[in-house]
């Protein structure tokens, strides 16, 4: 079992959106490294997004099977 956001894995997710863009009309250029001081924020994020994930599949994974009702 994979984490999933919006049909993607999670790391598939963070890689999608946090790319350096640009805007083709206006030229802003999209660059997440910039959203922090920390040089190390972006692999930290993705660090914290693999922790997550492991944990929400083995909390799952440890979940009693649902009884359906027929």
């Amino acid at each position: 079992m994979q984490s999933r956001v919006c049909d993607r894995s999670a790391i598939e997710w963070i890689m999608e959106r946090y790319k350096i863009t640009k805007h083709k009309e206006s030229g802003i250029l999209n660059d997440p490294n910039q959203w922090s001081d920390d040089p190390h924020y972006i692999i930290n994020l993705v660090k914290r997004i693999v922790r997550v994930s492991m944990e929400t599949v083995a909390i799952v994974n440890s979940l009693p099977p649902l009884n359906e009702l027929k």
